[in-house]
């Protein structure tokens, strides 16, 4: 069975993600530590884990596979869910593969480092999300979930 897993804590494309899900049919599960408003859409279950830095994560991760498509920002989710199978976007539709996931944890790692040594606090943030963001979002999504789809079909 195919499903859109959306790793919901700041996740900015909920809405957007749930309207392709529907269009197509597609269970969507919102997975956080809470302060979600359900959804009134049959197919769109928000999934309230315990508190704690990865349970959500780990939510994610243990339920992902072939034929499913998560959306993420964090690197160590992101590559469990490719290990396991699964297409894996970003909010700003950028996908995360076999190919590229080792680089964007190097990155993440080197950032940290980075932010760490900072002795003045200065800088960060990253940029902002925009519409163009949001747009490339949606049309990676529906491509992601259509490639899904034939990699699951009879």
């Amino acid at each position: 069975m195919n499903a859109l897993y959306i790793d919901a804590d700041a996740c900015p494309v909920k809405p957007e993600a749930e309207r392709v899900a529907t269009r197509h049919g597609l269970q969507m599960y919102l997975v956080s530590n809470g302060g979600l408003r359900p959804s009134a859409n049959p197919l769109v279950q928000t999934v309230i884990v315990a508190e704690g830095a990865d349970e959500a994560d780990i939510w994610i991760a243990e339920r992902c596979g072939p034929g499913d498509v998560v959306v993420t920002a964090d690197m160590p989710l992101a590559a469990r869910c490719v290990a396991a199978g699964a297409r894996v976007l970003r909010h700003d539709g950028s996908a995360l593969t076999q190919a590229n996931i080792g680089q964007q944890l190097a990155m993440r790692d080197l950032m940290a480092d980075m932010r760490a040594a900072n002795p003045l606090g200065t800088g960060g943030g990253g940029k902002a999300f925009t519409k163009a963001d949001r747009s490339r979002f949606l049309d990676r999504l529906e491509q992601e979930i259509r490639a899904a789809a034939r990699l699951t079909s009879p």
